[in-house]
């Protein structure tokens, strides 16, 4: 049999060095998930002397922001007209005649120019809405077939939401109904 050697009662010392050992941390780089930023668009300037040409594409932000300007401006003076008009319609109620005839002439008149003040509320209703056909920009487009309106026809009558052959369709089915 072999024979057991006696370990020795001695202790080995294992002698280990220190190594400092430099462990470089991978840098993390963060992404972060950004929505996508909406861009807003400035406003587009025009000269006060531009006018939409045919060459253009047809309403593009030129001619949208040349619109808008147009009925904003309408609109102010329609809204300037009817305060003075009903500021000075009230100021005349006070004149109280007593001649029956004047006292006519004065409803009558008074009555002319409520119809006309009522005309022009009409009119701002349709600018604003106008307006927010721009800002949807549906403006410039027929409402019941979607073709072109014109520009032409938008220079005559920027309220315009219907092309001239649903305008003319409209107004003969109204004058068929009227009849009835």
């Amino acid at each position: 049999m072999p024979k057991i050697a006696k370990s020795s009662t001695k202790k080995t010392i294992v002698k280990t060095k220190k190594v400092a050992a430099v462990v470089k941390k991978a840098s993390k780089v963060i992404k972060k998930n950004s929505t996508p930023e909406i861009k807003v668009k400035a406003p587009i300037k025009i000269s006060k002397t531009y006018i939409p040409k045919e060459t253009e594409k047809y309403m593009c932000d030129k001619h949208l922001s040349f619109f808008k300007i147009k009925l904003t401006e309408w609109k102010k003076e329609l809204v300037k007209a009817n305060n003075e008009a009903l500021y000075n319609g009230s100021m005349d109620d006070n004149s109280v005649s007593a001649d029956i005839v004047d006292q006519a002439s004065s409803y009558t008149d008074k009555t002319v120019e409520m119809k006309a003040i009522n005309r022009q509320i009409k009119l701002i209703s349709k600018i604003d809405q106008a307006l927010i056909r721009i800002k949807d920009k549906t403006f410039g487009f027929c409402a019941e077939t979607a073709e072109p309106i014109g520009l032409k026809r938008l220079m005559a009558r920027p309220v315009a939401h219907l092309c001239i052959a649903a305008q003319e369709k409209h107004e003969k089915d109204e004058k068929v109904y009227a009849d009835d």
